[in-house]
């Protein structure tokens, strides 16, 4: 028979021996995002064979920038054209899958991709350093001049940076026409605004003096409606569009690229172009 003492003892020990495995930390789950060790691990997500396994791929646009984006009846049905949209075709055409397109402001573009509601984004982005931040690039597909229009009534009032000094000038949120206005123009009164369609309308009822917009942009909803292009000079001229994908997407960055390439070589993108534009005056 064991003494008192030596019980007592037997089951302190008991005591400790549990409480020591129950704080011993068990080892993660593999694929949980750390190793066995516990070092945290980067699992590489391959993005283009995950749209090939679903047979669909996701574009964002903003759908307010004609010729690259914009609304037309096509066969009695309200439908989203415009050169960019004719390069996301392609682009689908040669993954082999559909596409499916998502309309959204140009500022929540980003948001989208970042949040995976979208697997990529065009719509006349420039591919700058700050939107790297947050996106990978494709090589640029197309460069356009950067303009500032005005009421052809006010051609004589505004031909220089100075002349805008305390005007108003107006730029969609979001984009490096708002950029402009705010580097180039500082003395300038900037209204951003979402849709370039609202932008226009506060243009023509002279709630703003000038706006920044892209050329081909610009000559689409300058005809017929008394606008010009000022001769006020901007200091550059943007790099050019791209498209945006998720970041850490080296592959359908590659993908992507292939199919720009091509669309180059046989001057596709030219075609979708001038095919864009001949909608924009179906107006």
């Amino acid at each position: 028979m064991l003494k008192p003492s030596i019980l007592v003892s037997l089951l302190l020990c008991s005591v400790l021996l549990l409480s020591a495995c129950k704080s011993q930390p068990s080892p993660p789950i593999a694929g949980d995002g750390e190793s066995p060790t516990g070092a945290t691990e980067t699992v590489k997500i391959n993005r283009l064979e995950q749209i090939k396994k679903n047979g669909k791929i996701t574009v964002g646009t903003s759908a307010d920038y004609p010729p690259y984006e914009f609304h037309r009846e096509v066969d009695k049905k309200d439908t989203i054209v415009g050169f960019d949209i004719a390069i996301a075709e392609e682009i689908a055409k040669e993954l082999g899958v559909t596409l499916e397109l998502k309309e959204m402001k140009f500022e929540g573009l980003l948001a989208a991709l970042e949040a995976g509601s979208i697997d990529f984004a065009i719509s006349g982005m420039e591919p700058t350093e700050e939107r790297k931040k947050n996106a990978d690039f494709t090589k640029i597909y197309y460069k356009a001049i950067q303009t500032v229009s005005i009421r052809d009534e006010d051609k004589e009032k505004y031909k220089t940076i100075e002349d805008l000094k305390g005007k108003k000038v107006g730029a969609q949120k979001g984009t490096i026409q708002e950029t402009i206005v705010k580097e180039q123009l500082p003395q300038s009164e900037l209204k951003a605004m979402g849709k370039i369609s609202d932008l226009i309308l506060e243009l023509k009822t002279k709630k703003v003096d000038a706006l920044i917009l892209e050329k081909p942009v610009a000559t689409s909803y300058m005809k017929n409606k008394d606008f010009v292009f000022a001769d006020v000079k901007l200091t550059a001229e943007d790099a050019g569009s791209a498209i945006a994908v998720r970041k850490n997407s080296p592959e359908l960055v590659e993908a992507m690229n292939k199919t720009i390439d091509k669309l180059l070589a046989d001057k596709s993108i030219y075609r979708f172009v001038a095919e864009a534009n001949e909608w924009v005056e179906q107006k």
